[in-house]
């Protein structure tokens, strides 16, 4: 059945011609997920398991299985964005002073990167950077590889997810 998140444990496992395989039961906290507009995939915390579409059991016990929506940390990927175009996501006040001393020709193509980033990300996915957490979609079988992968979650596929939740969370 599923993963739950929290204190990894690897164990060996006889298999059915004695070959030996690994399988972790419980405790995966952190994953690899890509942000397929940037192109980029990042390792980072998962903080909870908000939707289910099979069943409100696995919400609250926190059991990661395929396709459940999750919260993930947002630091990796603002830092990457931070670093690319050279705008801090997730913070009212811009941080122009703490930004380190760049060659002439990082700094011009860094004002480039800037110029095209302007209007680029999306008003839903900038509230969650603003919040600290993504939204992302588990692509992986965590109870049967002992990861857990997936995508971060991005416009009609937000969208959805995030009409989902709320109407959950009415009843």
């Amino acid at each position: 059945h599923g993963k739950q998140w929290y204190q990894r444990r690897v164990h060996g496992q006889r298999t059915w011609e004695a070959v030996v395989s690994t399988q972790s039961t419980w405790g995966l906290d952190q994953g690899n997920f890509a942000w397929a507009t940037e192109g980029q995939s990042r390792k980072t915390r998962i903080v909870a398991v908000i939707y289910n579409a099979s069943n409100n059991e696995l919400v609250r016990t926190n059991t990661l299985v395929k396709n459940c929506i999750i919260q993930i940390d947002a630091t990796p990927f603002r830092q990457y964005y931070k670093m690319k175009y050279g705008v801090s996501l997730g913070k009212k006040g811009h941080d122009d002073e703490a930004t380190t001393k760049l060659s002439r020709k990082a700094a011009k193509r860094q004002e480039a990167d800037k110029k095209k980033a302007e209007g680029v990300l999306d008003g839903a996915l900038k509230a969650q950077f603003d919040q600290g957490r993504l939204y992302a979609c588990v692509s992986s079988r965590p109870g049967q590889c002992g990861r857990c992968d997936g995508y971060i979650l991005e416009g009609d596929e937000l969208d959805f997810y995030k009409k989902k939740i709320s109407q959950r969370k009415k009843k």
